[in-house]
């Protein structure tokens, strides 16, 4: 177990350096549609480029990320009845999901993209708008961002059996909607008495 816990913790550095670094991207394509607004706005000049471009970095922080997200446990869930549960029961339905819903989906889109991607690669595949970008890179993206989720997946995996077997502590204990707005209102309440 020690050895597939080093590998999970060398997948969860990746992917929250990936994570973090590619939260950067919203921001430089805020800065983009800014400045694609104004320059359609006062020179009356506009670009399917700029408009792609957007696009692509929007796509790639998300994509890119979602493997950060996982490994931070902010998935959507059903926190009403999830809450309600044990976090022995909480564990076996996470475990029960990443192996027989997440882990089956990741590997059927990285079958199913991995030709999409080459075709489009070896093709040069370009926009069919004017002056648009090329478009494999963004396909591209799309394998990337399943195939670290597919890592993450399997650390997640590792970890849970490991917090199940009591191997290593909960990594991320489960607080519900409702008690993070109270801890973080408490805390809140606490700078502000300071």
């Amino acid at each position: 177990m020690g050895g597939l816990l080093a590998v999970s913790r060398g997948i969860d550095r990746m992917n929250e350096f990936i994570g973090k670094a590619v939260a950067w991207l919203i921001l430089v394509a805020v800065l983009v549609s800014a400045t694609n607004a104004i320059i359609r706005k006062t020179l009356n000049v506009s670009s399917n480029a700029w408009l792609e471009l957007q696009w692509y970095l929007f796509g790639a922080a998300f994509l890119l990320a979602a493997a950060y997200t996982l490994k931070q446990n902010e998935h959507i869930r059903i926190d009403i009845i999830y809450g309600a549960l044990s976090r022995r029961r909480q564990h076996w339905i996470d475990l029960f999901g990443h192996v027989f819903f997440l882990m089956p989906f990741v590997l059927a889109m990285l079958w199913m993209l991995t030709p999409y991607v080459l075709k489009s690669m070896l093709n040069g595949e370009v926009s069919t708008n004017a002056g648009g970008l090329i478009i494999w890179p963004a396909k591209f993206l799309l394998l990337i961002g399943f195939a670290l989720l597919g890592l993450q997946g399997i650390s997640e995996i590792v970890k849970k059996i490991a917090v199940m077997r009591g191997v290593i502590p909960d990594p991320t204990p489960f607080v519900s909607s409702h008690e993070a707005a109270e801890l973080e209102a408490k805390a809140l309440a606490k700078e502000l008495l300071k």
